[in-house]
């Protein structure tokens, strides 16, 4: 097989966070008195760092991003992050890859220990053998940093032997930042062109395809 390391992204690629995340911005920019009728306006924040959202889509500056971050994780750290749900297959997948030896990360913008309460709730991190994801301080919230953390935590010399997986354009090119092939996956919230525009080395709409691209 060419890859035996891979890399998955965790929300939108692995499980489905709408609900979580968007009731956690919802309430956060309740405090700068901005009241979203509709959280599908939300859908957006799925995916990037939250700093950097707040900066795009509401002009926040990187205090009152902060501030929003904070609000964020009063609702997220405790409803939000089980607001949540595995993708239908994805525990199938995940242990037939493990039964053929590969060995499973999850690379993720998402602090560290949400995401590893996140895996623990749905009863994945079974199939992981690495979780590398960011701190709660900002630290390691760029996906090529985490993506190189685990590159290098895992003493990986070999980067053609890694594949990242992850359904937006942040998933794409941090792992080309890091000399690293990545597959989008369309079951989240990127499209086939957002995946095109950065260069995916390969796309996959459904689990079956994923598992031909990374089987191969």
């Amino acid at each position: 097989m060419k890859y035996t390391e891979i890399f998955f992204d965790l929300d939108g690629t692995l499980t489905d966070p709408f609900e979580g995340i968007t009731k956690s911005v919802q309430h956060s920019l309740e405090y700068f008195d901005i009241h979203i009728a509709d959280r599908n306006e939300l859908k957006c924040f799925i995916g990037p760092p939250l700093w950097e959202s707040y900066m795009k889509y509401y002009g926040f500056t990187k205090e009152d991003a902060d501030e929003a971050v904070r609000r964020y994780r009063e609702y997220f750290s405790v409803t939000g992050l089980f607001e949540n749900e595995v993708y239908e297959g994805i525990h199938t997948l995940l242990q037939e890859l493990k039964d053929k030896g590969l060995r499973l990360s999850v690379a993720t913008s998402k602090p560290a220990i949400f995401s590893q309460k996140i895996l623990d709730k749905f009863d994945i991190s079974q199939y992981f053998d690495f979780l590398s994801g960011s701190e709660l301080d900002g630290t390691r919230v760029n996906k090529a940093e985490v993506i190189e953390y685990a590159i290098s935590s895992l003493g990986i010399t070999d980067r053609s032997s890694i594949l990242m997986i992850g359904d937006r354009l942040h998933d794409i090119e941090g792992a080309h930042k890091c000399g690293v092939d990545a597959c989008g996956v369309l079951w989240g919230y990127g499209d086939r062109a957002e995946h095109i525009d950065c260069g995916a080395d390969y796309i996959a709409e459904t689990l079956d395809e994923l598992k031909e691209i990374i089987l191969q």
